[in-house]
């Protein structure tokens, strides 16, 4: 067994059956071992970027490890924006690539990113965009490799990690082959600080105070849907979501307020201001659910911060109890011990004020983005995954998808890079194939990503791409407009999306009468085919957003 074929096997052992990736003179050995394989499906993408982005997708709303790979040097360099992705948004990723054999190192091989000699430095730049990266020198290291690097990937706050493999290694013998052992342990927390959030909630219960909880996407990695249900119904607490856990719980449950934040839901936001304790679980007080880090934000209130990752806590917002563990024991431990001290609570009534629910007055001829976004809303199916891209339409979905049906929703998160979810919803789609998987997109970002319908056409990988059309880029325009009263060099031209699709093997609607909409989605979806709905809609509204900033 070679070193390709011992890395093919590990991520065969370890339930990897999609794999995302370039091809390339340094790694095109690798491609033979692949071939190979009876498991894993390799999906060659069109550029390398999308590789990356396709195995965020396909580790977001599972447990799989996303892998991806390219050759050395100017391809393995694509991957650096979904290695960026995972590593902000805490997503197990591995990424493999080529590297120059040693021989031939410092001498400008073709596509040498060594840093001697004045090549790039790759590994400099790895270990700078992932948890850590590795360089296979001797091929009876490379099952030790891998177990660590895989270990390292799903540890504490997941993350992307990375292995170079020389030209002149991937076809060597590996002498040592054994299946990798996976030791994968729950962060907990300690047991003083679980006592001291106890405390603080069994007094503010007593006292009358009013308690929101703000849950985050770690809440999803750590898959404590029900413990946090629970939690909630047991003390009657109210929750809002950030926007990257939006239908974690259904945003119809009698305690939902919807999303918090800088373009969260007016309910949400007014019962966070009259809140006096904030139970903030698996969030990391991004910019947008913290009204761009207002300082005085938490001033006058008690926070108790459930996260997996020390850094987090205290990072924006001092805790009045940092608790450093994963969602779902936390959680757990904290709703037993608070049983032991309260009683009975009486179901509580709270104001409630979607987005979804409010009027929209609007008198133009084109779409109007919120009201696209509801009929979305009213026709999605049960479970599906609607992931927006980065842009105003990822704001508009924020706002007025309402999810009550087990459906889950995603947006860029910090690194926030355009096109990165127009591609991550393949890899969606191959780790969930049994789920509808929809794309909520910009026309800019899908132009920055598109070729990959080819990809998804190729495999086909049905995914539904819909995007609002309205010839610029909106939420920047804004955002120039409100700084400095004039925007530049937001404007540009399209082409004919339907006719794109078609020219790819998809399928293509064109959409400009609200009413249209329906049929288009409804016919996408039962199609299982992968799709494009092109819709025109207005340019002069802006989703709501605290303020009037952007």
């Amino acid at each position: 067994m070679d070193v390709n074929e011992a890395i093919v096997k590990t991520l065969e052992l370890i339930g990897v059956d999609h794999i995302f990736g370039g091809t390339g003179q340094v790694n095109g050995s690798m491609l033979l071992a692949l071939k190979k394989s009876k498991q894993i499906k390799t999906i060659i993408i069109r550029d390398e970027q999308g590789a990356s982005f396709m195995a965020c997708g396909y580790s977001m709303f599972s447990d799989k490890l996303g892998v991806c790979f390219a050759t050395g040097g100017p391809g393995e360099f694509n991957l650096f924006s979904g290695l960026a992705v995972a590593y902000s948004d805490s997503l197990p990723v591995l990424a493999i690539s080529g590297y120059t054999s040693k021989p031939d190192r410092g001498k400008g091989a073709l596509n040498e990113d060594t840093g001697l000699n004045r090549t790039p430095d790759g590994p400099k730049m790895f270990n700078a965009t992932t948890k850590k990266s590795w360089i296979i020198e001797d091929p009876d290291s490379t099952c030790d490799i891998l177990e660590e690097a895989i270990n390292l990937a799903y540890e504490g706050r997941p993350g992307p990690v990375h292995i170079h493999v020389p030209k002149n290694i991937t076809i060597a013998k590996v002498n040592n082959f054994r299946e990798i052992k996976l030791k994968v342990k729950p962060v907990l927390p300690q047991q003083e600080k679980i006592d001291q959030a106890v405390e603080i909630l069994a007094k503010s219960i007593r006292d009358g105070l009013q308690i929101m909880a703000l849950i985050g996407y770690g809440t999803i990695r750590s898959h404590a849907q029900k413990e946090v249900l629970d939690f909630l119904e047991r003390f009657q607490i109210p929750f809002a979501t950030t926007m990257d856990a939006k239908g974690i719980i259904s945003e119809n449950h009698p305690l939902a307020l919807g999303v918090y934040g800088t373009s969260g839901d007016p309910g949400a936001n007014r019962y966070f201001e009259d809140a006096g304790v904030i139970v903030a679980i698996g969030n990391s007080f991004a910019q947008n659910a913290t009204f761009g880090f207002k300082s005085d934000l938490y001033k006058g209130k008690t926070l108790i911060h459930i996260n997996i990752d020390p850094h987090e806590i205290d990072k924006v917002y001092k805790a009045d109890c940092g608790i450093v563990s994963d969602a779902k024991p936390a959680i757990l431990e904290i709703s037993e011990r608070l049983s032991k001290k309260i009683g009975n609570i009486l179901p509580k009534k709270i104001r409630k004020q979607f987005w979804y629910d409010l009027p929209i007055e609007y008198s133009g001829k084109k779409i109007h983005p919120a009201l696209l976004v509801k009929e979305m809303s009213r026709n999605l199916p049960k479970d599906a995954i609607v992931l927006g891209d980065a842009g105003s339409h990822m704001l508009w979905l924020n706002c007025y998808l309402h999810l009550t049906q087990n459906q889950s929703y995603q947006n860029p998160g910090s690194f926030g890079p355009m096109a990165s979810h127009v591609d991550a919803a393949i890899g969606v789609k191959c780790a969930l194939p049994d789920k509808y998987v929809i794309c909520g997109c910009g026309d800019g970002a899908y132009q920055m990503a598109g070729f990959e319908l080819m990809t998804a056409v190729q495999y086909n990988i049905p995914v539904t791409w819909v995007i609002f059309n309205n010839g610029e880029f909106n939420v920047i325009k804004k955002f120039l407009l409100n700084l400095f009263g004039e925007e530049a060099f937001m404007q540009f031209q399209n082409p004919d999306f339907v006719m794109y699709a078609q020219a790819c093997g998809a399928q293509g609607f064109r959409v400009t009468r609200l009413e249209d909409f329906e049929p288009a989605f409804k016919k996408a979806l039962d199609s299982n085919r992968p799709t494009l709905i092109d819709v025109v809609v207005e340019s002069e509204v802006y989703p709501p957003f605290a303020l009037g900033k952007v």
